[in-house]
């Protein structure tokens, strides 16, 4: 399964990284990659869409 977010908050190559860090930590991603300049975190893999979010949230950006 591959899903896309939006994430609002990322300004830089160090936000995406902790965003995809942050998010191949969850049980079930085999693959994550944010892109700051269009807002959008892909993710392949099987996780719960809600852990997804606050796990985003955590990391301190505002998926959406």
């Amino acid at each position: 399964m591959t899903a896309t977010l939006t994430v609002e908050g990322m300004s830089c190559d160090h936000c995406e990284q902790t965003v995809e860090d942050a998010v191949t930590e969850l049980d079930g991603v085999t693959d994550a990659s944010a892109d700051e300049a269009t807002d959008t975190l892909e993710i392949e893999g099987t996780p719960s869409l809600d852990a997804v979010r606050a796990i985003v949230e955590e990391a301190g950006y505002e998926p959406a």
